[in-house]
């Protein structure tokens, strides 16, 4: 059995067993590995909700978004280090920071295992919602929810893997045709192409983010679909479609960027004005925060709250512009007194550590310990936005457009104060580039976005080399296929360029 067939057994069993009442979201996760019945379908009036809020679950275990995704995100990139004490490789994670990892690494079979888990409680979903009897708006909805977090699950494995295998549907272990599926990839075209499938069918069937309630706010949204296919869009330099879609985000009035960056990462802002789309945490009994992200990265040593891993690097920090607000927003330097009244030592084990995975023991929901906990992680901002409006704006030769969105994000890192990061005015076409670029950096730093960013840019191994890092062009711009992965399906999956 391979781990797509192993997939769709865990969302079987582990996926349905989710209530649709919560306090803080619509999340709300109780004991897992209950056997789904046999007629729950037919007789639980919520299973086409439980469904949906099966596949967003997925996205708080260990394996999806935490530890390995860090490592494989962000620990490889220049914005980051392993951190933790030297003799802690946290398996594999020196490895990922000195860019000498394998097929064999553990991470990446992590991360692969965690994506398609997603991916089979999505298509389970899409698999049954059509001949439910439910409300039509509910059920196109929820189809526009469920292929919302499809398309975010390929795109990861596509960014980080190249092409994968193509799954769109419940596999069936007896079934030679959907076995084979499991284990031959898709180029990284068809990924793509079933990724703008799936964010087309949420884009027609979504609401706005005003238009859901209190209780279900978290959920996806038209506005996230448009900005996840922007996304998509600059990953394959459309920039016609990146610049329509994110003018249609910035028309709807439904974002707008949050005062002051350094809140950003506060549990009261979280879906917030400048929110698109976040994973929900609910650090609740049963605790189902997401597992181990907070934790793993903690301050570590005496009077710390975590491991201390995925710490921002000396050239991270140096980044910044004197007044930037951001890097306060980003970094926790070592031996400060944060918000909260919480005092780093100064004897911690690291110089910096990750504010955005900070979480207050004393101002924010705690419930007692770091593993699970009720933080979100913030996936895609309105700034972000923004920033990719900038970006197509520069390439369609729109300079007067770029500069606008671009010195937007630039006006709220000033912090209110006029005499720092003055206005980007450049209209040369590459400097300009090189402006956004920079901007993008330094905004969405820590947030996994920095590797995959120089990959796409073309410039990954000028700056990893730069960095100390021996990036190998023509190899390191994807990630091996887990080996583990070509061993179970016989040598059938193959192996990326250079593994």
């Amino acid at each position: 059995m391979n781990i797509l067939q192993k997939s769709v057994t865990l969302a079987l069993m582990g996926g349905l067993t989710l209530a649709t009442s919560c306090s803080k979201t619509f999340l709300d996760v109780p004991p897992q590995g209950q056997q789904t019945p046999t007629d729950f379908f037919s007789s639980n009036p919520d299973a086409a909700t439980t469904l949906v809020n099966a596949v967003y679950a997925k996205m708080l275990d260990w394996n999806f978004y935490s530890f390995s995704w860090n490592g494989v995100s962000s620990i490889t990139s220049d914005d980051a280090d392993k951190g933790s004490s030297p003799g802690d490789t946290g398996t594999d994670k020196d490895q990922l920071d000195n860019l000498t990892f394998t097929p064999s690494s553990l991470s990446f079979n992590e991360v692969w295992v965690g994506q398609y888990e997603g991916v089979a409680r999505a298509n389970q979903a899409l698999s049954n919602l059509p001949s439910l009897t439910i409300n039509d708006t509910l059920k196109n909805r929820l189809i526009g929810e469920a292929s919302f977090l499809r398309a975010f699950f390929y795109f990861n494995l596509v960014r980080s893997f190249g092409g994968v295998p193509l799954v769109t549907k419940v596999a069936d272990p007896t079934n030679q045709n959907d076995i084979q599926q499991g284990r031959v990839r898709a180029t990284s075209a068809q990924i793509y192409t079933q990724i703008e499938t799936d964010l087309q069918t949420a884009i027609t069937n979504l609401p706005e983010k005003s238009q859901y309630g209190s209780a279900e706010l978290g959920r996806a949204t038209k506005g996230a679909a448009k900005a996840m296919m922007a996304k998509v869009a600059m990953y394959q330099m459309k920039w016609d479609v990146v610049q329509r879609l994110t003018d249609e985000i910035i028309a709807s009035g439904q974002y707008s960027l949050h005062p002051d960056y350094r809140e950003l990462w506060r549990e009261s802002t979280e879906n917030g004005v400048e929110s698109i789309f976040e994973i929900q945490g609910k650090g609740t009994t049963p605790a189902r925060g997401v597992q181990g992200y907070f934790e793993s990265q903690g301050a570590r040593g005496d009077g710390g709250w975590g491991w201390g891993f995925n710490t921002p690097s000396e050239d991270l920090d140096k980044a910044y512009e004197t007044g930037d607000t951001r890097r306060a927003g980003t970094i926790i330097q070592r031996g400060t007194t944060l918000w909260d009244g919480q005092v780093v030592n100064a004897q911690a084990e690291n110089p910096r550590y990750n504010f955005k995975a900070y979480i207050s023991r004393t101002k924010e929901t705690y419930n007692g310990e770091n593993w699970e906990t009720n933080k979100n992680i913030r996936v895609l901002r309105y700034a972000e936005v923004l920033l990719m409006n900038a970006e197509a704006a520069n390439e369609l030769g729109q300079s007067a457009k770029a500069l606008a969105s671009l010195n937007l994000v630039r006006a709220r890192a000033r912090g209110g104060v006029t005499t720092v990061l003055p206005n980007v005015t450049t209209t040369v076409q590459a400097d300009l580039r090189n402006a956004i670029w920079r901007e993008r950096r330094v905004e969405l730093g820590m947030e996994h976005d920095r590797w995959f960013d120089l990959v796409r840019q073309g410039r990954a191994a000028t700056v990893m080399k730069a960095h100390g890092k021996n990036f190998v062009a023509g190899k390191h711009e994807l990630f091996p296929i887990p080996q583990t992965q070509i061993q179970l399906t016989g040598g059938a999956l193959t192996q990326n360029p250079g593994y």
